[in-house]
């Protein structure tokens, strides 16, 4: 049975204005803002009313420079990736140490590999996300040695060890090579974000963790509906999450502007269909997200290669009733009044799908992979010294030791961007990029009044394939590449 949303319904009216998209004036405003936010001057934001916004160089790139460093609207970590990774909630930056890094991802995987020994990760995210702050004790002990039998191709470490560099009891050679910013807690107390600074924390804080927050300060009720929407997400897809950020940023830009901007010297905009002075703030709250291009998520996801297209209405019927499971989880745990049509299903399918057609990987190199090439690349007799205390833990790690921070991040500039198969950029980590901006960089010459593409698939792929690719996005491409191999 299709799901039946009630605020859908009854708040019609605001969410098609919530939905409109914004006129050519509030586009040139929003990202003249961004421009001057982040002293980006290289480049300009357009709007073609044949092929929607683009981005285009105000200056000549030569290859290989950079043409934009672009900050997050919402972003997150993939849930099977922070057993890895320990980064900051906000800029996904490394934290910690070399040897925090090392010995939690040592100690959870332990955890993980033995979840039928009652080492179930996922039932204690205050040790997952402490762990680096451990102190050894005889139940831990107890508890690292019950587990070490789970573990298959891995070479065990002595016991102790584990420990020694969580507690940072054990330097490694070298490590203070590779410093990273100390972690800091959730001013929440969640134990489940942490960040490589207060500004980082205060910036998630005010812009969606205080609604998201679980820490033990929160309301019960309310802390038990989030866990039950985060244990949703993270068994299904977290886009959801994603989705319940950009909710809840959007909620909070709400409530400041309320508290900030009194009525009297509000100037009402004259394109506004509402006369009501708090759907007005809403919508100048939904501002950044109202830039993305949407379409609801059920209606523009692919179909899986596994799926007939003869059971294609029932997939997508099965979409929209996850998506909907999600947001009466969601609403149960957030729910604002004054905010309502933002709780509608078409609203949240709308944002889901911004996110399914506009996302772009979040990737961050691990530092422990250059810690590792470090000491290779040591000369003896400094190297053999220094390998009699890193190889071991070189092997206990096994082949993933270099594994990357890995999520999945909404960009305002970088989603403005149109698709070309013979691209003049690309989003492309340079070494010195240790955090979760979307970097873009020239791939040839790039002159002054040329826009600015990348490209959505793998150009080396077939003609037929990367159109068959494309036509999730909604467009078939006509770039000169496609042109000339048109059969």
């Amino acid at each position: 049975m299709e799901p039946v949303c009630p605020i859908t319904s009854s708040r019609a009216t605001e969410i098609s204005a919530l939905l409109s998209p914004p006129s050519p004036r509030q586009l040139q405003e929003y990202y003249h803002n961004i421009f001057s936010a982040t002293h980006c001057n290289g480049i300009t934001v357009k709007h073609d009313q044949k092929f929607g916004k683009g981005v285009y160089a105000a200056m000549d790139f030569k290859e290989d420079e950079l043409v934009l460093k672009d900050q997050m609207l919402v972003g997150t970590q993939h849930s099977f990736n922070k057993i890895d990774c320990f980064v900051c909630s906000f800029c996904f930056r490394f934290i910690g140490s070399i040897e925090t890094q090392i010995g939690r991802r040592l100690y959870l995987r332990e955890l993980r590999a033995n979840e039928s020994h009652a080492c179930d990760v996922g039932t204690s995210s205050q040790s997952i996300e402490n762990s680096h702050e451990m102190d050894s004790s005889d139940e831990e002990d107890s508890t690292l040695q019950g587990c070490s039998g789970g573990l298959k191709n891995i070479v065990p470490l002595p016991e102790g060890v584990v420990e020694s560099l969580m507690n940072g009891e054990l330097r490694l050679p070298c490590s203070e090579k590779f410093s990273l910013p100390p972690s800091v807690p959730c001013p929440g107390g969640c134990g489940e974000a942490y960040y490589c600074s207060m500004l980082c924390a205060e910036a998630d804080w005010e812009s969606s963790h205080s609604l998201l927050c679980t820490g033990e300060s929160s309301d019960p009720r309310r802390r038990e509906a989030l866990l039950k929407f985060m244990k949703h997400a993270n068994e299904t897809n977290d886009i959801f999450l994603l989705a319940a950020k950009a909710i809840s940023s959007t909620i909070l830009r709400y409530h400041k502007l309320k508290a900030n901007c009194p009525e009297e010297k509000l100037k009402y905009d004259a394109s506004c269909v509402s006369d009501n002075y708090n759907f007005y703030l809403l919508l100048e709250a939904w501002r950044p997200i109202s830039m993305g291009y949407k379409k609801r998520w059920w209606d523009c996801i692919a179909l899986p290669d596994d799926i007939d297209s003869s059971d294609e209405v029932s997939f997508r019927m099965q979409i929209k009733e996850l998506a909907y499971e999600s947001l009466q989880l969601l609403e149960t745990a957030i729910f604002d009044k004054e905010c309502e049509p933002l709780f509608s299903l078409e609203i949240y399918g709308h944002i889901i799908g911004m996110f399914e057609l506009n996302n772009l990987d979040l990737v961050v190199a691990s530092p422990v992979e250059d810690y590792f090439l470090y000491i290779d690349e040591m000369t003896n007799p400094d190297k053999e010294e220094a390998e009699k205390i890193t190889q071991p833990i070189l092997d206990a790690l096994g082949e993933d030791y270099s594994t990357c921070c890995e999520g999945t991040a909404f960009f305002p500039l970088q989603s403005c961007m149109n698709h070309s198969c013979c691209p003049n950029a690309k989003a492309f980590k340079r070494d010195e990029d240790r955090d979760g901006q979307a970097t873009i960089i020239a791939l040839r010459s790039i002159y002054k009044g040329e826009e600015i593409t990348i490209s959505y698939v793998d150009e080396d792929l077939p003609f037929e394939e990367r159109q068959a690719s494309l036509a999730d996005y909604g467009f078939r491409c006509k770039c000169p590449k496609c042109i000339e191999e048109e059969p």
